[in-house]
């Protein structure tokens, strides 16, 4: 890859904080212990319906941390002041990216008439405080609709290359451009529809509802990364790029992940695709360039 473009400045750096500590008080939280078991369940989804269920317990007086007056989780200023422990080139890496992604959709988003709102990417270490409850790096990266933010620690990378076999600087881009397209299907509200139709669902369609936001969260990376230009008019994908982001994409496929846990594999448990459906709505996104031609979504 070769990213020339401006990062963004919707970053933030929470690296050095130490661990998330507790959102509802003491010893981790309920939010905290939930975040891990909706995430493997239910997915972005799920995260949507626990972040609306807290702002409605914010709004009863119990502490939100959402818009609208709630309050802010507890931070201690030691933690607020600690130095990032971010290394230069990771945190440019992160931000060009998301600064190529917010270019991208910015010219989608106004073709169709409207304004791209972006999202706040936040890279931490170990654990930090979200609106959807306290995120652990053990999570992987994740998009939380309740404060519109992406959390990463960055050590994922590490984790992607060693453990799951996907090395390469557009595998990690591919990881973001993922998340950014939840920011976008949140802007489309496609969330919010997809979680009242889990609601009305049994376990098995919706879990088809969840692998369907996923697979198009999966196509709208690959629409990114079609687009994505440097200011030269080059692109910022280079020979052999795209192959790292399929190779990620193959690797973290519902299948390959039960396989390796040594589970049988049960195809109506899937709750982010097989890795062939993973790989094939990434290059559909790629050889289309058009988010039109992501339609995955069930809702």
């Amino acid at each position: 890859m070769r990213l020339d473009g401006p990062g963004s400045s919707n970053f933030e750096d929470r690296t050095g904080q130490g661990g998330g500590g507790s959102i509802l008080g003491g010893g981790g939280g309920i939010l905290g212990l939930l975040v891990p078991l909706i995430l493997s369940r239910f997915g972005i989804v799920g995260l949507l319906v626990l972040a609306l269920g807290y702002c409605a317990l914010g709004g009863l007086g119990g502490g939100g941390i959402l818009g609208g007056g709630g309050s802010s989780p507890t931070v201690q200023q030691g933690e607020r002041n600690a130095a990032s422990t971010l290394p230069a080139e990771t945190r440019t890496f992160l931000t060009g990216v998301l600064g190529s992604t917010e270019r991208v959709w910015a010219q989608v988003f106004s073709a169709a008439g409207q304004q791209y709102r972006p999202t706040v990417l936040t890279a931490y270490t170990g654990g930090t405080q979200t609106a959807c409850g306290a995120g652990r790096a053990a999570y992987g990266p994740f998009y939380c609709p309740g404060d519109q933010k992406i959390y990463i620690d960055p050590s994922f990378f590490n984790e992607l290359t060693q453990k799951f076999g996907a090395p390469g600087d557009f595998a990690q881009a591919y990881v973001i451009a993922h998340e950014v397209g939840h920011h976008v299907q949140n802007l489309e509200g496609t969330l919010d529809r997809a979680s009242n139709a889990q609601r009305a669902a049994g376990e098995a369609q919706g879990n088809a509802i969840q692998v369907g936001v996923e697979l198009q969260a999966d196509c709208y990376a690959g629409v990114w990364a079609k687009n994505a230009r440097n200011p030269d008019g080059t692109p910022v994908l280079e020979q052999g790029d795209l192959e790292e982001g399929l190779t990620a994409a193959a690797a973290i496929g519902d299948d390959k992940l039960q396989s390796q846990a040594g589970q049988s594999v049960r195809p109506e448990s899937f709750t982010h695709g097989s890795s062939q459906q993973r790989v094939e709505a990434l290059r559909r996104g790629y050889t289309s360039g058009n988010p039109a031609s992501c339609n995955y979504n069930r809702v």
